[in-house]
């Protein structure tokens, strides 16, 4: 096995943002200052019936809803908060209740829910499968699909969160129970998806694969948009290097420098070749390339997934230490704070049953199911490994984008080698279809962006 193509890191992040709008330099912490003040402006207005949040990895997205919940509910405006997942209902459930402790929240569920240790600490949390037995809470929150389950109703306020992930034919079953919305959601990850065939619907302006942002969009052209200029998870040596391949015409800087975090071990790397090299690169630069031998393999490769599983046992073995913003001091990444990304389910089967009990508190899972998650230090088996072919679903550049914007420290990347060869010989084939906009960049553009900067 061969791990010899690593990066080299980029320059420092500058530690100041062009300000969309003004032009202004400013500080990070301002500039994303200045887009929150203007959103929350645009919303207690009340000139337009949707506001957009267009948002970059990690740049405090949560965050954002939680605080326009927040001051719409204290204004006495009851909302309802629409997400996409269960996970990222409780997420934003105890995010907002640990923000305000007398807010009255209601979880809209279903019948067999159980409440998760994030929110069934919290007494001011209602939990019940029907609105009217929510009767008194400020903000209820539930999941699209639930929300479409409910026949009455209707608020002054909604917020859509992950509002790219949401199909247009989702947002049209929920239209009617809100009046005024936010749309809060990252433009650069994945789309909606469906496991049926849906190219009857292309080009047309309700197509229901559209994101419900894109079909907002269509027909409120009018609408403002606004867009965060700053990432808080990404380290500085990641953020200019997502930008660049996922987000080329509105960009983002880092909100951190590269002297606020760094990565160590407490162990000397004794004996642990090829994957010390990596992981020790990775601390030190920010990113790995981890290549084995080209081969075409199964989507199982056994090889990769043992690679993926060997990197994050020996990160546990050897002791690593993030020190950050949040923790000057340093603190130890644990199995909770590192993750395995891979693009289908089975891979992610074979590299769990390679981790064995040691590694039982590492994530693995799907760029799908990682979307919006946040780790220390991830390890991403590339969607093209060992494949003799550049389907659209491997190249979807929102697939790689998830995998490679989850970490704030480091990111290791397992491949076969040949992908750059592959993608020369699969050049872009996309179709292009009437009354539908052109996407950059796609998929073909953004994987050669991310394998040429790998293998510089």
């Amino acid at each position: 096995m061969s791990s010899s193509n690593f990066l080299t890191s980029p320059s420092a992040v500058d530690r100041v943002v062009r300000d969309g709008r003004s032009g202004l330099v400013l500080p990070p912490g301002e500039a994303a200052g200045r887009v929150i003040a203007e959103v929350l402006a645009d919303l207690h207005s009340g000139e337009h019936r949707g506001v957009v949040v267009d948002s970059p990895p990690g740049a405090g997205k949560s965050t954002l809803v939680v605080r326009a919940a927040g001051e719409l509910a204290e204004a006495g405006e009851p909302l309802i908060v629409i997400a996409q997942t269960n996970e990222q209902v409780d997420d934003l459930i105890g995010r907002l209740a640990q923000a305000q402790p007398e807010l009255p929240i209601g979880r809209l569920s279903a019948n067999e829910y159980t409440a998760t240790e994030r929110i069934k600490n919290y007494s001011t949390v209602r939990v019940a499968a029907k609105v009217a037995d929510l009767g008194g809470s400020s903000v209820i929150i539930g999941t699209a699909a639930k929300w479409a389950l409910v026949p009455e109703g209707r608020w002054p306020w909604a917020i859509v969160d992950e509002a790219y992930q949401m199909r247009s034919d989702a947002l049209l079953r929920v239209a009617g129970r809100f009046d005024r919305a936010l749309f809060v959601g990252d433009p650069g990850q994945l789309d909606p998806f469906s496991t049926v065939e849906t190219g009857r619907w292309t080009g047309l302006t309700w197509d229901p694969m559209q994101s419900a942002v894109a079909a907002l969009l269509r027909h409120n052209p009018e609408l403002p948009v606004h867009r965060l200029p700053v990432s808080w998870r990404l380290p500085a040596s990641a953020a200019p290097v997502v930008a660049e391949a996922f987000y080329p015409f509105t960009g983002f800087s880092a909100g951190t420098t590269a002297a606020q975090r760094s990565l160590s071990f407490t162990t000397t790397g004794f004996g642990g070749g090829a994957e010390d090299e990596a992981l020790e690169l990775a601390a030190s630069t920010g990113w790995a390339l981890y290549e084995l031998p080209a081969r075409h393999t199964l989507r199982t490769d056994g090889e990769a997934a043992a690679a993926c599983a060997r990197l994050a046992l020996r990160l546990l073995e050897r002791g690593a230490v993030a020190v950050s913003e949040r923790a000057p001091g340093g603190v130890a990444v644990t199995a909770d704070r590192i993750a395995i990304g891979a693009a289908h389910r089975d891979q992610v089967a074979a590299i769990r049953s390679r981790l064995g009990a040691v590694g039982a508190g590492i994530t693995v899972d799907t760029a799908n199911r990682l979307q919006g998650r946040e780790y220390d230090v991830t390890i991403v088996l590339h969607p093209l490994s060992g494949r003799r072919d550049a389907t659209a679903f491997h190249l979807e550049a929102g697939r790689l984008c998830v995998l490679t914007s989850r970490h704030r420290h480091a990111c290791v990347v397992v491949a076969r080698a040949g992908i750059a060869e592959l993608l020369d010989a699969h050049p872009s084939t996309e179709p292009v279809h009437l009354n539908v906009p052109v996407r950059f960049p796609d998929g073909w553009e953004a994987n050669q962006a991310v394998m040429a900067y790998l293998t510089r």
